[in-house]
């Protein structure tokens, strides 16, 4: 394979930026364009819930680099201007701006959008958490508001309550699942993030769907439920999920299924290939798609990317993996728990607050192992997961 004699990065996230930093490491010296929808420079979104919100970090501080940095990578960087059409074909971007962007390797790293429930939005006091500027005007009613009903109880929901708790707002978190997080830890560790929220006072309606709001003047009053409860609220943040930023490339000839279609490689045409949030790629030892949102696949995925946009034809096969802070626990998630999976505590306990669980198939084999403050002993019992999770060296490229 041939060096491409440039390289189109579109998405100036996490995944975006490491891919230009990988390229730049590995001694790629020709050119380099990253686009980025907002105008700021890159930074890191797992703080915008929990430090940026909590204003124990300004926004300065979740910048990814500093411009010196950013200046020393020799890329050019198209801020503040919004990708609107590839053509796959000549590898081409179309911007807002109505510039036409093009190159001989295309890296899509666009991240996601925020879900928002029908009726949920042109409301004042009723927000989203995606951005830096969303984080902002979220912080500034936090500071003023009395009662906070947070809709969604995936890890985005569950950490904006455990912050708005720990500032002193009266918290309301609600959501369809049993309890917090439990797609993504199963039912046995998510009843024990409950107790831990409903013990720092947090308010929990499990089980249940949001139907509409309320308002006076235009203001939310309160959010009721299918099932008839109102909670009354001065700030509503709706955080039910997200999907992937791919509207802009309808029309590209490039498959689209929640996310974009890419195989092993993390390639999704001729010169195309996908990073990040966005990206729905082939892991070979498990044979089938994933698509992964979270801020370490992000970094490992662009370098995959970055290595084979160089001629290397290696597969991405990581073992996933996750974490969130919440109400002063630590949780770590290697591997992906699935329902039927059975949870054994095995190192430490629940009623210490410091434990390692692993969760085993239903063939005994270990498909995830978790950490609750005890990040160390979780890490060591990451290889557990190997042989699952690693394809055999002779896997011919998908």
């Amino acid at each position: 394979m041939n060096t491409p004699s440039s390289v189109l990065v579109v998405g100036a996230g996490a995944a975006g930026l490491s891919v230009v930093e990988s390229l730049r490491r590995k001694g790629y010296r020709e050119r380099i364009t990253l686009i980025g929808e907002e105008t700021g420079a890159p930074y890191d979104r797992p703080p915008l819930s929990k430090q940026v919100l909590a204003g124990t970090w300004d926004a300065e501080r979740t910048h990814l680099r500093t411009r010196d940095v950013l200046d020393a990578l020799d890329t050019e960087f198209v801020l503040g201007d919004r990708a609107l059409a590839l053509d796959a074909a000549t590898r081409t971007v179309r911007t807002g701006s109505g510039a036409e962007l093009g190159a001989e390797a295309v890296v899509l790293a666009t991240g996601l959008h925020a879900r928002r429930l029908p009726g949920l939005s042109g409301t004042a006091g009723v927000h989203v958490l995606r951005t830096l500027d969303d984080a902002a005007r979220i912080r500034g009613e936090l500071l003023e508001a009395e009662r906070v009903v947070v809709v969604g109880d995936g890890v985005l929901g569950a950490e904006i309550a455990a912050t708005a708790r720990l500032m002193g707002t009266d918290v309301t978190l609600t959501g369809p699942q049993a309890a917090p997080m439990q797609a993504q830890l199963g039912h046995d560790i998510a009843r024990l993030l409950a107790a831990l929220h409903t013990e720092h006072g947090v308010r929990l309606r499990p089980d249940t769907l949001v139907d509409a709001l309320e308002t006076t003047d235009g203001r939310v009053t309160a959010v009721r439920q299918v099932e008839g409860e109102t909670i009354p609220a001065d700030l509503v943040v709706s955080a039910v999920g997200s999907t992937p930023a791919t509207d802009w490339l309808a029309g590209s000839g490039l498959l689209l299924e929640d996310g974009v279609v890419c195989d092993s490689r993390c390639r999704a045409a001729d010169g195309i290939y996908a990073a990040g949030d966005v990206a729905r790629f082939h892991h070979e030892a498990l044979g089938r798609s994933l698509r992964l949102e979270n801020r370490t696949n992000a970094t490992e995925q662009a370098m995959l990317v970055a290595a084979n946009i160089l001629g290397e034809d290696r597969p991405y096969s990581p073992i996933p993996y996750f974490w969130t802070d919440q109400l002063g626990v630590k949780i770590q998630v290697y591997g992906l728990p699935t329902p039927t999976a059975t949870v054994h505590i095995v190192e430490g306990g629940t009623e210490e607050g410091r434990f390692v669980a692993q969760y085993l198939d239903s063939d005994g084999s270990p498909v995830a192992v978790l950490g609750w403050n005890m990040p160390k002993q979780a890490r060591g019992h990451r290889h557990h997961l190997l042989g699952r999770y690693t394809p055999a060296p002779a896997a011919a490229p998908r």
